[in-house]
């Protein structure tokens, strides 16, 4: 069974209850986990119905920490399956289900391993790529807590694929719990003979590690990733040659994401044609994805390729809250990009996305509702890739600070004629001049925000508006006076800078030069006055003088 909405009170209550009463304490109960005829099954319910969970099946069904409940559950079942047939036949069989990686770029899995099992070494490598740095992402983590040894038993399945007796899982040591399980269950499937030497009675031999990143963002690109584990700056490096003919210490590496090896015993269990009856032609299986921001049921979600934005965002997800508007959907992470409303109908798959000016990324997925700014969002992003830079290209490094200082201002009120084709060129001359993935898509949100909501760009620059009356430099408060009830002092007690003044009669009054923006007069005032009103430009607000002996507060 599972409950919902469970706070630490409510955990103690719940397990108090079970050991001491046997109450399993109903009311609490969101549904079951497996079939039976008393409670509804949480499956059957809207969110998770229009879900197909085939890398997410295990998870919160098996006990991380415990491998028998895996192996009780099928797991490695797919690992012996890969043992009874020729390396060849593997990599042929993960050609032919046409996987695609799942961390981003969606290249196709059976090339890079065909590639890696052709390179010439006897000291080839396997990494797993858990450097999760997106904000608000969290898929990755999230499967390696809950079902870490169905990534190991990808691994496992990759080394034998190309002839790798090495293996490394790079996880940042940001995810304490996400380390612990991944080093539990490498312990306990080495005791169990599914790592190690001879795996189960094979010439399989392989040795699985964990290595803990310091959280660089740009460590999520492999070439990156590879410096960070050999003890050098985590900077991306030139390519060719690639990692798969000349990677970690100089020998050919396979690195593959997370979800990449988590799908991997699912395909090779029921086989390339049965996984091809998920998703589409070109995009086959199902897409993992992080939902967050405007949105009534954040969450992960795992659905299948070619399901359109619409059906994720307003059927699975319960669309956007408090009857609000939906503006626009940020996909693929801080560098992905941002679409409107009209582009709801757009499949999701590589292609798709990828024709409308975002792309799959990593899984990262924010809903966005009318009161969001998008230069705002556009400044926001590229603050975070701009700092995340490692500084190897110039490109890079100094033209983002450009982008991010144009969008700064554009936001303060200070924009200038010129500023939007200086933003579309620059982006561009980054895009084609950065060395990595990073610089290359780091503009993404500036250049599709432009195309979409060019409207808004050119409201802050020309009218010093913001439209959604985000940007603080742009916005005023006032108190409207026909609905404020003078008796009542709400706003001028929670007004943290004493911006709020009363008038001798009663009325009240925003000093907007103390006025800091923090909109907790709004929160304050009471739902049935409804008072306070937030404008932009600032000048449409209206002035009331403070009262004479009335001393505004000193600085």
């Amino acid at each position: 069974i599972m409950y919902h909405q469970v706070t630490p009170g409510k955990a103690r209550m719940l397990v108090k209850s079970f050991l001491e009463k046997g109450d399993p304490l109903f009311e609490y109960l969101m549904g079951a986990m497996v079939e039976n005829d008393m409670i509804p099954q949480v499956w059957d319910f809207p969110r998770f119905s229009m879900e197909k969970r085939l890398v997410m099946e295990k998870c919160g069904r098996v006990d991380p920490e415990d491998i028998q409940d895996y192996v009780a559950n099928g797991g490695y079942s797919a690992l012996v399956k890969t043992l009874q047939s020729s390396p060849e036949a593997i990599i042929g069989e993960i050609k032919e289900a046409g996987l695609r990686g799942r961390g981003g770029a969606g290249f196709p899995t059976g090339i890079k391993w065909e590639l890696a099992a052709k390179a010439e070494s006897t000291e080839k490598t396997v990494i797993c790529n858990a450097d999760e740095g997106d904000p608000g992402a969290y898929m990755d983590r999230t499967i390696l807590e809950s079902n870490p040894h169905q990534v190991l038993e990808g691994i496992a399945i990759g080394a034998y694929a190309v002839g790798a007796q090495k293996a490394i899982v790079y996880v940042r040591a940001e995810y304490p719990l996400a380390v612990k399980m991944v080093t539990r269950a490498i312990n306990q499937a080495e005791e169990a003979g599914l790592l190690g030497e001879n795996i189960l009675g094979s010439s399989l031999d392989l040795s699985v590690e964990v290595f803990q990143g310091s959280g660089a963002f740009v460590c999520g690109e492999e070439t990156a990733l590879i410096q960070s584990i050999q003890g050098n700056r985590g900077m991306p490096t030139y390519r060719p040659p690639f990692p798969v003919q000349k990677g970690l210490w100089g020998q050919p590496t396979m690195i593959n994401n997370v979800k990449t090896f988590a799908t991997i015993p699912v395909l090779v269990a029921h086989g390339a044609e049965q996984y091809r009856e998920t998703g589409t032609e070109k995009s086959p299986g199902t897409a993992i994805f992080s939902v967050v921001g405007n949105v009534l049921h954040a969450g992960l979600v795992e659905i299948p390729m070619g399901v359109d934005l619409r059906t994720l965002i307003f059927d699975t997800c319960g669309g956007v809250p408090d009857k609000k508007t939906f503006k626009a959907v940020q996909i693929g992470g801080p560098s992905g990009g941002c679409l409107p409303a009209d582009f709801l109908d757009t499949p999701i798959d590589f292609d798709s996305l990828t024709e409308a000016g975002a792309m799959m990324g990593s899984g990262g997925m924010v809903v966005m509702d009318e009161d969001t700014c998008m230069v705002d969002v556009a400044r926001y992003f590229l603050d975070f890739t701009q700092k995340e830079s490692c500084g190897k290209c110039t490109f890079c490094r100094v033209g983002t600070h450009h982008l991010l200082e144009i969008l700064v201002r554009i936001t303060k009120g200070e924009g200038r004629e010129g500023d939007l084709e200086i933003l579309e060129t620059l982006s561009e001359d980054i895009k084609a001049g950065s060395l990595c993935g990073l610089g290359k898509t780091a503009p993404n949100p500036v250049l599709t925000s432009l195309r979409y909501f060019k409207d808004e760009y050119e409201a802050h620059i020309k009218e010093k508006r913001c439209p959604a009356r985000m940007c603080r430099a742009l916005t005023a408060y006032y108190i409207d006076l026909e609905k404020c009830a003078r008796g009542c002092d709400a706003c001028v007690g929670c007004c943290p800078v004493e911006a709020i003044f009363t008038t001798q009669n009663r009325k009240k009054g925003v000093d907007q030069t103390l006025c800091v923006k923090c909109g907790e007069c709004v929160t304050a005032c009471p739902p049935e006055y409804d008072a306070v009103r937030k404008v932009s430009p600032p000048d449409l607000a209206p002035i009331v003088e403070r009262p004479l002996g009335i001393d505004a507060p000193v600085k």
